[in-house]
């Protein structure tokens, strides 16, 4: 489903950020866009910065799920700075899955907001899960029978490579003349 990322720009609250940029809202359904200026109000602008695809995994139905179980289900926007005054964010992904956007955290590079879930979202991420979601069965893990518990205090050397006799300590090499 095509995803328009809606991105708010204030001004900065420090001498070293002159404007802070934050993901406000996503439009499901939204045409292609680049930074088109939705609206501007007391220094405040906001912009359909981009149209990405929110694409759904059959394998992370228990993320969507996960996700969907939050007090606000949300998508997750990964953003990008760049160094253009005119296209300040590169608009990554968007996705449903927290799992994901969790990875996007570990590089420290990427902006990943956490962005209100619409309802109609809601709902059409809900029935792709409850859809394709199977359950994982628990297999429990059996023990093999070797013995483990055995200790033999002495025996055997590794810096032995004699099987005759496992007891005997090495000799200390003396150095060549």
């Amino acid at each position: 489903m095509p995803l328009g990322v809606v991105v708010r720009k204030t001004p900065g609250v420090t001498r070293w950020a002159k404007w802070c940029w934050k993901a406000v809202a996503v439009l499901p359904g939204a045409g292609q866009a680049h930074w088109k200026l939705l609206r501007e109000e007391g220094g405040v602008q906001e912009f359909h910065a981009a149209t990405v695809m929110l694409e759904l995994h059959g394998a992370e139905c228990e993320a969507y799920l996960s996700g969907l179980a939050d007090k606000v289900p949300a998508i997750y926007v990964v953003m990008r700075s760049k160094n253009d005054p005119l296209d300040p964010l590169d608009v990554l992904v968007a996705t449903a899955s927290p799992f994901e956007a969790q990875d996007y955290t570990d590089n420290g590079e990427d902006i990943v907001e956490k962005v209100p879930m619409p309802e109609g979202l809601v709902a059409w991420v809900r029935d792709f899960a409850d859809k394709y979601y199977e359950e994982e069965v628990f297999v429990k893990r059996r023990r093999d029978k070797k013995r483990i518990d055995i200790v033999e205090h002495g025996i055997g050397d590794a810096r032995i490579q004699q099987l005759s006799d496992v007891y005997r300590a090495p000799k200390r090499q003396e150095p060549a003349a």
